[in-house]
């Protein structure tokens, strides 16, 4: 299958129309079966509120998961159109007094389901209050079984061993990094998922400067395709990625049945192996 990773700048729109128009555009470019926006790419529909909404933390909450409905409808549509897989970009949704960092998965048919964010940064709970919701998922798709890890979540091995132990053969990662150090610890973390349960990881991130949103002011990171380097891909681990900071898609073309042969044939079986590792003990 085709995959799309975008690298995804942070926009101004006067009208939720003008934000369709975007992702329009984006969805067309991509040309892929499966298409991953990243973490708090929704964000920027804040600015259909104003700059005084779009630059309060807690404001800009509310007012971009109060369009949820829209953002559902614009996306289901474009996926059906395109006839593909697309992990919207992620943002609040408010099931309880405070908001959770919601990624929405569509095919071809509608709403696939969604994946919450597990473990907050210190700055989601610190400071802007967003809390985690425990629980992942597995999503069977016709393009293979996919798991997500929203960004920080994708650093902590159980997270993705319990996805990879229930069957996952890709992992979705949407991130947001303000830092080349934060950006640097989602892809390591990415890569190492890959590694450890050979498998294929996407990271999608923000890219570029915000002027008008505290939450998303600054935007490091680059698109990429990761697979374990065992034998049956690319010896450095990377399928495919872009320039840094560079906004557009990065594609590649992958096919999941590989997944299976490294982890029953692969040079090394870390997938296999895992459990060898639990009883380690301090002698």
């Amino acid at each position: 299958m085709k995959i799309a990773a975008a690298a995804y700048p942070i926009d101004w729109f006067d009208s939720f129309d003008a934000y369709a128009a975007k992702l329009a555009r984006w969805v067309s470019d991509a040309d892929a079966d499966l298409l991953v926006f990243p973490e708090y790419g929704a964000m920027e529909l804040a600015s259909l509120s104003g700059r005084a909404v779009a630059g309060d933390l807690e404001a800009s909450l509310h007012a971009v998961a109060a369009l949820d409905p829209q953002v559902r409808a614009l996306h289901a549509d474009l996926a059906a159109r395109h006839g593909c897989h697309i992990l919207g970009a992620s943002g609040p949704a408010f099931d309880g007094a405070r908001p959770v960092n919601r990624a929405v998965l569509y095919g071809p048919d509608g709403v696939i389901g969604h994946q919450d964010k597990q473990i907050m940064t210190r700055f989601e709970r610190e400071e802007w209050h967003v809390t985690g919701a425990p629980g992942l998922r597995i999503f069977d798709t016709t393009l293979g079984r996919i798991g997500i890890l929203i960004c920080y979540d994708s650093e902590f091995p159980l997270l993705g061993r319990v996805l990879a132990q229930a069957g996952a053969q890709i992992l979705l990662v949407p991130s947001c990094t303000d830092t080349v150090a934060g950006f640097s610890r989602v892809r390591i973390g990415a890569m190492a998922r890959a590694l450890e349960s050979q498998c294929v990881v996407v990271q999608a991130p923000t890219v570029g400067p915000c002027d008008w949103m505290p939450a998303l002011d600054e935007n490091r990171g680059r698109a990429a395709i990761y697979g374990p380097p065992d034998g049956f891909w690319p010896e450095t681990g990377i399928i495919a990625e872009g320039e840094m900071d560079a906004p557009g898609w990065v594609r590649a073309t992958v096919d999941l049945s590989r997944v299976d042969v490294s982890r029953r044939d692969g040079a090394v079986l870390p997938f296999a192996h895992w459990p060898e590792q639990e009883p380690c003990r301090l002698i």
